[in-house]
């Protein structure tokens, strides 16, 4: 099995439950926030459906330079929640197909991150790629389960049980 593939199993299992997160969004508070310093519910959404396409500059480009002209992050203005979905699922798939397209060479190859002079990562892709989006990505999932939880909204069981899909034989 190549790196891929298995990086392709996590890849299917943690974006569908991405995904069933981002489907319970309360479309009447995107300006929700847990603390002032906390980002508001619509932003963190759409920064977890935008961030594949962060995966996939990793998976695709030998570099990133955010101060280079031309670099930019996709909107994150929240408009609804099926708007953020078809991003979501759009982004998603583009890096599916991408990771899919890897080598196990491509994958060890490095990959630098940086802001101008400021490198931020210096790492082989498979790592910059678990460290700077995958796991990124769960971090953003987690912190909208706490939104929703504090919403009254029921959380899903991501890995079993939750408090709100208990475990039924």
């Amino acid at each position: 099995m190549t790196t891929a593939e298995l990086l392709l199993q996590d890849f299917d299992i943690e974006m569908a439950s991405a995904r069933r997160v981002l489907e319970r969004l309360p479309e009447d508070k995107p300006d929700f926030k847990c603390h002032d310093k906390s980002m508001p519910l619509g932003k963190l959404a759409m920064h977890v459906a935008t961030l594949p396409v962060f995966g996939k500059k990793i998976l695709t480009t030998p570099s990133m330079d955010m101060a280079a002209p031309g670099q930019s992050w996709p909107d994150m203005t929240f408009r609804t929640r099926d708007i953020t979905l078809a991003t979501f699922d759009a982004s998603a798939l583009e890096t599916r197909a991408a990771l899919a397209a890897c080598s196990d060479a491509d994958l060890a190859a490095p990959w630098k991150f940086s802001f101008g002079d400021h490198v931020i990562s210096d790492t082989p892709r498979s790592l910059a790629y678990r460290h700077m989006f995958f796991n990124h990505l769960l971090h953003h999932r987690a912190q909208l389960s706490v939104y929703l939880r504090l919403n009254d909204i029921p959380v899903p069981g991501l890995y079993g049980p939750s408090a709100d899909e208990p475990f039924t034989p």
